[in-house]
């Protein structure tokens, strides 16, 4: 309705007989671009699904939710040590941190039903949902391997260029998240234990930071590009490596997990159809832009760069749908060139932030909560703290 409104606008106030042919256009064009997008994402998603069921039966899941249990013990003390919801909660937060955002999807389902079962209170969010809802909003991605995908499907040089932006992106998010939430909740977040773990992350991310000062952008996106594509095929030779030492039939194990891979990516094809369409159809009528161009005038006013605005579509959808962000992405690639820094920002703010509202729909919707609590103010701080970070990365890696 506001593309058509803004089309009159366009044919009635300023005469231009064309907007309607570039309307329909971009029904049919946005239609086509989604088929292509959902045919590389089953095996995107088939490739990883299967990786992920090889890890779970080598017992690398187990071993991360041993690991991580003195720390969900101080975060989540609601939580009995050695409860099946650490299992899920740790598979869910593996399926993000290798950016499967759609397989993360059914495993967080499995630990929010987990957790309900420990909730006196049914139809109100306990703490620990709460914590391990923005968690999952706040994006904790390490490989976004379907960010990469979309970069190399629209021709990107190195698709994996923005692999350290997000990173460090993706970092503040999470952090922000879990510190807003630990100060509502009294979570005992200077315990030694918990100190330890944030110690540790603090020492690498900080030897990460120390490496990255005083390159140049070229450099930084070349470390980027290598560190990513190393990172990312060393995951899976590990998981190989260890399902094989463990005497896990890998081929069998691949394939079980690997048959839910086209069920989930065939399922996106009428809400990404629906998204991508409703956004070419803005973007056609002139409304985008000449909501961007309110913004780009208010940045030149007080003399900032004005090159991010081109990039806000994405972040400004993103709390509320995954689809409607990734076609926002993917018009922002269309338009501006995928190695532009629009599209290369948008990337960022993608892998850095999470669909808020659509977690927090289907994940307490799922298990029948009404009182969310602090959930929602919670989450959106750490979606504003990925965008803001995104947009500072991006500007010091490619500026």
């Amino acid at each position: 309705m506001v593309a058509f409104a803004a089309s009159l606008w366009q044919w009635l106030g300023l005469g231009d007989s064309e907007v309607f042919s570039r309307l329909v256009a971009a029904l049919f064009d946005m239609a086509k671009l989604s088929v292509e997008i959902v045919l590389l994402l089953v095996g995107t998603l088939t490739l990883w699904l299967g990786l992920l069921t090889i890890a779970e039966k080598a017992g690398l899941i187990n071993l991360m939710a041993r690991i991580l249990d003195p720390l969900f013990r101080r975060l989540m003390p609601d939580v009995p040590s050695g409860h099946p919801a650490i299992g899920h909660i740790t598979m869910n937060f593996a399926a993000n941190v290798l950016g499967l955002d759609n397989a993360a999807t059914p495993i967080g389902l499995r630990a929010m039903h987990a957790l309900q079962s420990l909730n006196p209170e049914p139809d109100t969010a306990s703490n620990s949902q709460i914590l391990f809802l923005v968690l999952n909003t706040s994006s904790l991605t390490l490989l976004p391997v379907t960010i990469f995908m979309y970069r190399a499907q629209q021709g990107a040089a190195e698709p994996t260029a923005v692999f350290l932006p997000i990173l460090l992106a993706t970092t503040a998010s999470s952090l922000v998240g879990l510190m807003t939430v630990a100060a509502i909740q009294r979570l005992k977040i200077w315990d030694p234990v918990v100190l330890g773990f944030f110690g540790a992350g603090a020492l690498a991310l900080g030897v990460l930071l120390t490496g990255l000062a005083g390159m140049s952008a070229q450099v930084l996106a070349a470390t980027s590009t290598l560190v990513g594509n190393l990172v990312l095929f060393g995951v899976i030779i590990g998981f190989l490596l260890i399902a094989a030492l463990r005497r896990v039939n890998v081929y069998e194990s691949f394939i079980e997990g690997a048959k839910q891979g086209f069920d989930v990516s065939v399922s996106l094809l009428p809400y990404l159809v629906a998204m991508l369409v409703a956004i070419g159809v803005l973007r056609a009528s002139g409304a985008l832009d000449a909501g961007l161009d309110g913004i780009r005038w208010m940045a030149e006013g007080i003399g900032w760069d004005i090159r991010f605005i081109d990039a806000l579509p994405t972040a400004f959808m993103k709390p509320f749908s995954g689809s409607g962000a990734r076609a926002m992405l993917i018009e922002t690639m269309n338009n501006f060139g995928v190695d532009s820094f629009p599209a290369l920002l948008a990337a960022t703010m993608q892998g850095s932030t999470e669909t808020t509202f659509y977690v927090l729909a289907v994940y307490f919707g799922a298990v029948g909560i009404r009182r969310v609590r602090h959930a929602v103010g919670c989450a959106l701080i750490a979606d504003l703290a990925g965008i803001l970070t995104s947009i500072a990365v991006c500007y010091w890696f490619f500026g």
